[in-house]
């Protein structure tokens, strides 16, 4: 490969987050289960769409970020003269068009919600460098694609037949776990140290399970907790511990944890074939964090 489009390729990579990809279908995967497992036939293009949308949100956040890399983060593509800026919006406005017509594709109730979750990925894009409470942003898009994933999955053909109210509930609890994971990769661009509050948000998984799955449920969820407690406590140990924080890899081992949180959330009833592409997609997610920067 031309070692132009090689390095330009990698530039596109880099901007659109792919490393964390993995995680975003996790969440498609972990919702459609919860909401009853309907039409696998919908998958594909339920993850293509969302996919898109994620991807389109990541182009857009450089975009929106341009000034502010200009002067605290220059070696990001666009201020390192990667990419123009202008690329950047034209790859980030179509990636979310694409995103939303391919939801559109799954009916129009998905397409409206697809909607719904690119206006709030927009939203978070201008203000999450002007507000504090940016963090309940980002946790909020990942409500809304556990909320779509979960009416694709449910069998229901109405509204109000086909909500999925397992799937809302998984998605409360992984946007608290992500609006936690925020608040520590608020830290990469503002000096000072990470707040302890919101490491306490990461928890929430633990809790929605404990309350989710009770009898023999919540022992089947257990070895599964137990990963993902070890996991989260890994990654956060450097908070306390003294000397420089590498804030960019606790928050990478917290995004690729994401894919855990999914696990756990279908862990009582989760069949054999499904425990095994969660595993791929946690390593999966690691692999791909070794070439392309997760935040």
């Amino acid at each position: 490969m031309n070692q132009t489009v090689a390095s330009r390729l990698r530039t596109l990579l880099i901007l659109g987050r792919v490393s964390n990809l993995p995680t975003v279908w996790s969440n498609c995967l972990a919702a459609w289960w919860l909401a009853g497992a309907g039409s696998a036939a919908k998958l594909p293009l339920l993850l293509l769409g969302l996919s898109a949308l994620y991807i389109g949100g990541m182009f857009l956040n450089d975009a929106f970020d341009a000034e502010f890399d200009r002067q605290r983060r220059a070696g990001r593509p666009i201020p390192s003269g990667q990419i123009s800026e202008a690329d950047v919006w034209r790859y980030g406005w179509g990636w979310l068009v694409v995103g939303v017509l391919l939801l559109f594709g799954l009916g129009w109730l998905a397409g409206a919600l697809g909607l719904v979750l690119a206006g709030c990925i927009l939203v978070y894009n201008q203000a999450h460098k002007l507000i504090t409470a940016s963090p309940w942003l980002m946790g909020l898009c990942r409500f809304w694609v556990y909320v779509i994933a979960g009416f694709t999955g449910a069998n229901g053909t109405g509204l109000r037949e086909s909500l999925p109210g397992w799937s809302v509930w998984g998605g409360m609890a992984l946007a608290l776990y992500v609006v936690g994971l925020s608040y520590v990769a608020r830290r990469e661009s503002y000096r000072g140290p990470v707040p302890f509050w919101p490491l306490l948000l990461l928890s929430a998984p633990f809790f929605l399970a404990w309350m989710m799955d009770p009898g023999d449920f919540r022992r089947a969820a257990l070895w599964i907790a137990l990963v993902l407690g070890l996991w989260v406590a890994r990654c956060v140990r450097p908070v306390f511990q003294t000397g420089t924080l590498n804030v960019g890899r606790v928050v990478s081992g917290l995004l690729a944890g994401i894919v855990l949180v999914d696990w756990l959330a279908v862990a009582p009833e989760c069949p054999p074939g499904l425990n095994v592409i969660f595993l791929i997609l946690f390593g999966a997610t690691l692999a791909l964090q070794r070439y392309i920067p997760a935040t």
